[in-house]
C-alpha cells in the first residue's frame, strides 16, 4: 500500500487540528444564549452577594457580570456587558466605589433591562 509523504500526513493533522480549535474558538460550537424571558427569569432569581471592602465588591460585581453576559439575551447581555464595564472603572478607583456619574450610567442600564423584564 501507497503512503503518502510523512509530511503530507502531518500537514493534514495539523489542519484538523486548527480548524477545530477555530471553530471552537470562533463560536460553530458555541454556548447558546437564553431567551429574553429565561434571561429575566435568570436575573430574578440571582443570588449574587459581593463581600469585603468596597473595592473587592466593585470587582465581584464587575466579575460576575462579565460571567453571566454572554449567557444572557442579547437585548440583556449588552446592558450588563456595559455595567461590567462600569464597574471595573470603578473598582479600578481609588475608592473603588462607583461615582454619581457612574450610579447614574448603571441606573440607564438598569433601565434598559427593566424594558424588557417587567
Amino acid at each position: 500500500m501507497l503512503k503518502p509523504p510523512a509530511g503530507v500526513v502531518r500537514s493534514a493533522v495539523v489542519l484538523s487540528a486548527a480548524l477545530a480549535a477555530a471553530l471552537l474558538l470562533g463560536g460553530c460550537s458555541g454556548t447558546p444564549t437564553m431567551d429574553v424571558k429565561a434571561s429575566c427569569a435568570f436575573l430574578n432569581e440571582d443570588t449574587f452577594k459581593p463581600d469585603g471592602n468596597q473595592q473587592q465588591q466593585s470587582r465581584q460585581i464587575a466579575a460576575h457580570y462579565h460571567g453571566i453576559a454572554d449567557k444572557l439575551a442579547p437585548e440583556i447581555s449588552n446592558p450588563i456587558k456595559e455595567m461590567a464595564t462600569i464597574m471595573d472603572d470603578a473598582a479600578a478607583s481609588s475608592l473603588g466605589a462607583a461615582t454619581q456619574e457612574q450610579q447614574e450610567k448603571l441606573k440607564v442600564q438598569f433601565n434598559k433591562i427593566g424594558e424588557y423584564c417587567k
